[in-house]
């Protein structure tokens, strides 16, 4: 029977987890405070802008907005950066990406101070992803696949996982939280060969490819876990993922689903990330 991994109930058991840490460090006066950063009125950043200050305000973290115009040049927001960098009433930084054209990603990454990079951006977390050592954190999407594994008890050692896609955002990241995890990882993408043999052969399929619907029957065999992290949206304007959910229902043992899955966690854990910052600043 297929067993379907809901995101809301992984979002449950994080938020109390997160909520009660909230408390801890408010009884030694840190209240933790996440500042969101967005550019522009893209609608999908002010959606996901007002997901995250409500996860934040349902455990008791402080969630403040900084807008710029979309048209605001590089040093515009280098400058908030900075002044962010330097508060120290704020301990975790979001800035919503993609940004506009105009600015300088990579600068914008290198002027954010690592230990306030929740959302694992910088060059340095993305090296702490392959070393395991750092104060960075990860990126909160490939976090959110392993407490989705982690909640439903589902042990990846000794199995084989395929990753489909290669980005710095999920896919490479999520590889090496597997590895570190003792799977035995492949990451396949567009041009793998014979890459539904490849993800057939796989006992954990991570899927953050990007193409709606693209993984189906061909790709799946029974016994398989499925994380979907895809977010797309079909004709009629509905929100499906990468799989086929509904043929993927009647082959594997475990699925993810769109919407309701991974995203649903991914908030929780870049809230999860704030708190772990503002306790960092006890040892410090």
């Amino acid at each position: 029977m297929l067993k379907v991994l809901s995101g809301k109930e992984v979002v449950a058991a994080l938020n109390e987890q997160t909520a009660a840490a909230v408390e801890a460090l408010k009884a030694q006066g840190i209240n933790p405070q996440l500042a969101i950063v967005r550019l522009g009125e893209r609608e999908d950043d002010m959606s996901y802008e007002r997901g995250a200050i409500k996860r934040c305000e349902g455990v008791g973290v402080r969630a403040s907005c900084v807008t710029l115009p979309g048209e605001a040049s590089t040093e515009d927001l280098l400058e908030i950066i900075r002044q962010l960098n330097e508060d120290p009433t704020v301990h975790g930084v979001l800035v919503l990406r993609p940004l506009p054209s105009q600015i300088d990603d990579e600068l914008i990454r290198k002027e954010l101070d690592v230990r306030k990079d929740i959302d694992g951006i910088t060059d340095s977390a993305n090296a702490g992803v392959f070393t395991g050592k750092g104060e960075s954190f990860v990126p909160c999407t490939p976090h959110a696949c392993m407490e989705i594994l982690d909640h439903f008890g589902i042990d990846v050692a000794g199995k084989k996982a395929v990753v489909i896609g290669r980005s710095l955002v999920v896919g490479k990241p999520a590889a090496m939280m597997l590895l570190d995890r003792n799977a035995t990882v492949v990451i396949a993408h567009s041009r793998t060969k014979d890459l539904p043999t490849v993800v057939r052969d796989a006992d954990v399929v991570i899927a953050c490819v990007g193409r709606a619907k693209m993984i189906g029957v061909e790709y799946l065999r029974a016994g398989q876990v499925v994380i979907d992290v895809g977010i797309n949206v079909d004709e009629n304007g509905s929100l499906i993922g990468d799989v086929d959910f509904a043929a993927a229902a009647d082959i594997v043992e475990a699925i993810t689903p769109v919407p309701g899955g991974v995203g649903t966690v991914t908030t929780s854990v870049l809230v999860k990330h704030v708190v772990q910052a503002a306790e960092r600043t006890l040892i410090q």
